[in-house]
């Protein structure tokens, strides 16, 4: 496997545990879903 299919794989995953994660525990769905966007906000603006 190349870079792409291992991140693209790594990130599957991750998503797959964070959802359901969220089903299980709504409140940590919330924590999640504004991790998530703090993190892309910072990677948009230190571009």
């Amino acid at each position: 496997m190349n870079e792409l299919d291992t991140r693209t794989t790594v990130m599957l995953l991750a998503g797959a545990g964070a959802t359901y994660i969220a089903f299980l525990h709504p409140a940590v769905g919330v924590a999640l879903l504004v991790g998530v966007a703090v993190i892309s906000v910072l990677h948009f603006l230190m571009k």
